[in-house]
């Protein structure tokens, strides 16, 4: 219900139009959710639906009509609920490259370490669009810096296991001495 709880937080601060709801996830918020459009709209249907949001039909000059949606009483309470929820809550985090990482042994170490670089740049470009959300007042900006904090260590991380295939690649270039007769 993260979504719901997202949506209704970002309404109950200012009644919005979809527009402007998926920009403002999209532009600031997309490093924590992958709420896409659509499902957005779906979202906002299903909490009109349940008397969560009201939706108004509104017209500015010749532009089109737009629906606005703001938070109802039960939306409100249905807020907190969720909030509570979602703060007592622990959510295990799971990393998908943690799968092939698994199975790495099955690579040569060099090849191994190709593939981890080509991750490292991705995960960088990702901590660099991280750094460059604006700051945002208020508790919005600890989702931020939590991303960020979560980025970096991945980062140190992947250095540590980088260096363990680079010494796993350095070792296989060496003669295997052991079992040698040494007399």
């Amino acid at each position: 219900m993260e979504r719901e709880l997202l949506l209704l937080g970002l309404l109950r601060q200012a009644r919005m139009y979809g527009y402007q709801l998926h920009e403002f996830i999209e532009r600031d918020l997309a490093i924590c959710t992958d709420l896409k459009k659509p499902t957005a709209y779906f979202l906002l249907d299903k909490m009109t639906k349940q008397g969560w949001i009201t939706q108004t039909e509104e017209r500015e000059g010749n532009r089109p009509q737009r629906r606005v949606y703001q938070v109802t009483v039960e939306g409100e309470q249905t807020f907190q609920r969720l909030l509570r929820e979602n703060l007592s809550g622990y959510h295990m985090t799971r990393f998908a490259g943690d799968v092939g990482l698994a199975f790495a042994d099955a690579l040569p170490a060099h090849e191994v370490l190709e593939l981890l670089r080509e991750r490292r740049a991705a995960l960088e470009a990702d901590v660099a669009a991280a750094r460059a959300v604006p700051w945002h007042a208020g508790s919005i900006q600890l989702v931020l810096e939590h991303r960020i904090v979560h980025l970096e260590a991945e980062l140190r991380w992947l250095d540590t296991v980088m260096h363990h295939f680079a010494a796993a690649d350095h070792n296989a270039g060496q003669p295997n001495t052991e079992g040698e007769d040494q007399g």
